[in-house]
């Protein structure tokens, strides 16, 4: 009488971090409503930063000594906490953090973001409310650098591609293709290598 010995290759099982259907829903309110106020901050950013261009010398030293309240701690913590919540979810699904190139993409723009915030944007509005209020106590002319422009236009615009990648989960797998590859080869092999019979 013959038999067939099987050898299985699959690794074992091991437990993973899952939260549970009520705690994912908590969380992923939390994760989405931290996003709506970070574009929402952006938002108002946007606005005071064309007010320091365009307004009277007064509104637009007022608006300028404004903008650092909404460039330092605000930004911070509600892109932390988008980080925070987003990491969570991401450990606490099937999508994981580096599975998926829609998720990487998106911690790699919450982690340079809040990068930027503070080591370039906090520093350059402190020093742009300073000399706002020194405009408001002597009643001069308030210069606003150009390159205030760019902070609401690229933090909104990186914030909207992240809820764009939360929707459409584009690109895939990481290393899907050479999954497919690896799973082909093992394939072949299968298909070439002689059925090992014991007696």
């Amino acid at each position: 009488m013959s038999t067939i010995t099987l050898r299985s290759d699959a690794p074992p099982t091991r437990s993973r971090f899952r939260l549970s259907p009520r705690t994912r829903k908590l969380v992923l309110v939390t994760h989405i409503a931290s996003a709506g106020s970070w574009l929402g901050l952006d938002l108002v950013l946007g606005i005071l930063v064309v007010t320091a261009f365009t307004a009277e010398a007064q509104p637009a030293a007022a608006a300028a000594a404004s903008i650092a309240t909404f460039a330092t701690w605000p930004l911070i913590t509600i892109g932390l906490l988008t980080l925070a919540t987003g990491t969570v979810l991401g450990l606490g699904s099937k999508f994981g953090l580096v599975r998926y190139w829609w998720v990487l993409a998106k911690l790699a723009l919450n982690l340079v973001l809040v990068t930027l915030v503070v080591l370039v944007l906090a520093p350059g509005t402190e020093e742009l409310a300073g000399a706002a209020l020194d405009t408001l106590a002597t009643g001069a002319s308030l210069e606003v650098t150009s390159t205030m422009v760019f902070p609401p236009i690229v933090s909104s615009t990186a914030v909207i591609v992240a809820m764009t990648l939360s929707v459409f989960k584009p690109w895939g797998r990481v290393g899907a293709r050479r999954l497919r590859r690896a799973a082909a080869a093992s394939v072949d092999r299968s298909a070439d290598a002689p059925a090992h019979r014991g007696v």
